[in-house]
């Protein structure tokens, strides 16, 4: 996984006040288990969900998670299609047994974490969509997060004018933001335009 799209969810995680745990910085010479694992995130704060989560989260979703193992699959160019699933069985060594008790360990006893995959995109036609988060549920996978929604939320809680001097990341979409590199939401597109100087 490469560290931009680590960052990117780390980031997300933090902005939505959770506490944020790397499995290890460093990259083992042979994988192991425990090395499929990217992050272990606790909420301190859970809210009691108004009813069952959605299988895709979003960032109003989030509140309600207490604790969770997530997986990033920073595959930006990929859509996780059923057949690209069914293709790249790798992708659910997380949710195997010996590495989930072993997660679920690192939390202490107070009850199983979800396991949370970070994907590129899900298929935008319905039924192949369908099928997608079908194949995710019967392999183990309890929720999704799509990059698009970090990237938007992200984006969106940046301010031009608040200096992110400890966050590569945010800084530089503060730049961008300032320099009106970032278009406006679609709800928003008879709002009067920056002049230009």
């Amino acid at each position: 996984m490469s560290a931009v799209s680590e960052t990117i969810v780390r980031e997300y995680f933090e902005q939505h006040a959770f506490l944020v745990r790397q499995q290890r910085k460093y990259i083992a010479q042979a994988k192991h288990e425990d090395d499929d694992i990217d992050f272990f995130v606790l909420n301190p704060r859970p809210q009691k969900p108004p009813g069952e989560l959605p299988f895709v989260l979003t960032s109003a979703d989030l509140a309600a998670i207490e604790r969770a193992i997530v997986v990033v699959k920073g595959w930006h160019t990929e859509t996780f299609s059923s057949a690209r699933l069914a293709s790249t069985p790798e992708i659910f060594r997380f949710v195997g047994p010996k590495v989930f008790q072993q997660a679920a360990r690192s939390f202490g006893e107070n009850g199983a974490p979800l396991k949370i995959l970070v994907v590129p995109a899900l298929p935008h036609e319905i039924k192949a969509r369908d099928e997608s988060i079908a194949l995710l549920r019967v392999r183990g996978v309890d929720a999704v997060i799509p990059f698009r929604t970090m990237l938007t939320d992200l984006v969106t809680q940046t301010e031009t004018n608040r200096n992110y001097q400890k966050s590569d990341l945010l800084q530089t979409i503060r730049i961008l933001k300032n320099y009106d590199f970032f278009r406006e939401p679609q709800l928003e597109l008879f709002k009067s335009k920056r002049r230009k100087r």
